[in-house]
């Protein structure tokens, strides 16, 4: 079994709802959920957005390869109700990010492991160091705690 942490975020419809309904489906089709943080109300990041984001992190245990998780997170994606557009940064009902899978390193077209901006990201970096906070990142190497402290993103962001 392996070890992923998923970044969830939704700013569009009933928020709440969308983070419950997409770790429904991640235990269902991903694997059993080992962990999770509390909510935090960010800012949007990269992007203009009228409506906050609600965002957490979840500790998962997966038999999935990289790609079959890829691949299932995409269509609980789609089921929620998320449409994929070429716009990088978008409003949305559901997105669900890989963050670290184990201690791997995945660098293939469309698959980016551990996710390129967690350092710069302070709205994935305090759940992340709520759950894992001596997690280390395999290509920083430095814990999610001290990358949280160096992290220069003054992006509000509040725990609910």
């Amino acid at each position: 079994m392996n070890k992923v942490y998923l970044g969830l975020g939704t700013n569009l419809g009933d928020r709440k709802r969308n983070l419950r309904d997409a770790i429904e489906r991640i235990e269902e089709h991903i694997g059993k959920i080992l962990n999770s943080s509390s909510v935090y109300e960010t800012a949007p990041w990269g992007l203009e957005a009228e409506t906050d984001f609600l965002n957490m992190v979840i500790e998962v245990e997966t038999a999935l390869s990289p790609t079959e998780l890829l691949k299932k997170i995409f269509e609980i994606e789609s089921k929620l109700g998320r449409e994929r557009t070429q716009d990088r940064y978008s409003s949305r009902i559901i997105d669900i990010d890989i963050l670290f899978y184990d201690d791997l390193i995945v660098d293939q077209k469309g698959l980016k492991i551990p996710h390129r901006l967690i350092h710069e990201r302070r709205f994935v970096l305090a759940p992340l160091s709520e759950i894992a906070p001596d997690l280390v990142h395999p290509m920083q190497k430095k814990s999610i705690k001290v990358l949280l402290e160096e992290c220069r993103d003054r992006t509000k962001i509040v725990k609910l």
